[in-house]
């Protein structure tokens, strides 16, 4: 673990705090430059495992955890289990070498607000921390569609799913097109209404079905079979 690196800065208010986790020494270092040389981003902590990511984040409360899925100790898909269980506020946006791997179902559904492909362009990176940071998903539409139609199981229920009873029919229908990967503007245009609007059911379909974040409630929408695989 490699917590301490960093423990002379200080935070800035409205400055990102992003921690990394990753087994490669050369590839942290290389994220660490990337990320530092941003003004409104700053590297507080890496770790080197699972384990350690998991003490990162308990110790230091960065904003966003960049967060490899293979790791020594405990991988980053248990990690991010155990941030979520002890309900730590970080984000966790996950590192992958293969874009549609079956992993990166399972780090979603384990609570990671998103994935990046280790090959990504630094200024994509960099985007990518601001939007998980900022409460967004992190799945371009067509990987979104993919990703959960080849491997999410939904579960067999002799009726609606318990977890959708508290929704209004506008908040089903946002929901709805969330899990089919439409932007808050694209969802607003779309149902004619504001896009600030749009943003309120959102949040309401957050705080009612207790999802993490966008992307639990992606999961959600398809467990649930309010999303049918396959279907338009």
């Amino acid at each position: 673990m490699v917590a301490d690196r960093y423990a002379h800065r200080r935070g800035v208010a409205g400055v990102i705090r992003v921690a990394i986790a990753d087994d490669e020494t050369l590839f942290r270092s290389g994220l660490s430059l990337i990320v530092d040389a941003q003004a409104d981003l700053e590297i507080v902590a890496e770790a080197t495992d699972g384990k350690g990511a998991v003490d990162v984040v308990r110790g230091h409360r960065p904003d966003v955890v960049l967060m490899d899925i293979q790791m020594p100790v405990m991988d980053g898909i248990a990690a991010t289990e155990e941030i979520v269980r002890q309900s730590l506020p970080t984000r966790v946006l996950m590192l992958t070498t293969f874009g549609l791997d079956r992993n990166v179902y399972a780090a979603l559904r384990a609570g990671a607000s998103g994935f990046l492909l280790k090959t990504v362009p630094p200024g994509q990176l960099v985007e990518g921390v601001r939007a998980v940071a900022s409460g967004d998903m992190l799945l371009a539409p067509t990987i979104t569609r993919r990703l959960i139609e080849d491997w999410v199981q939904r579960p067999v229920t002799g009726g609606d799913d318990p977890r959708l009873t508290p929704l209004t029919d506008r908040e089903r229908e946002v929901l709805t097109l969330v899990a089919k990967g439409l932007s808050n503007a694209e969802i607003a245009s779309g149902l004619h209404l504001g896009e600030a609007t749009v943003k309120t059911h959102l949040g309401r379909v957050l705080a009612k079905t207790r999802c993490r974040d966008r992307a639990q409630a992606v999961v959600l929408a398809y467990e649930s079979g309010l999303i049918i695989p396959g279907s338009d």
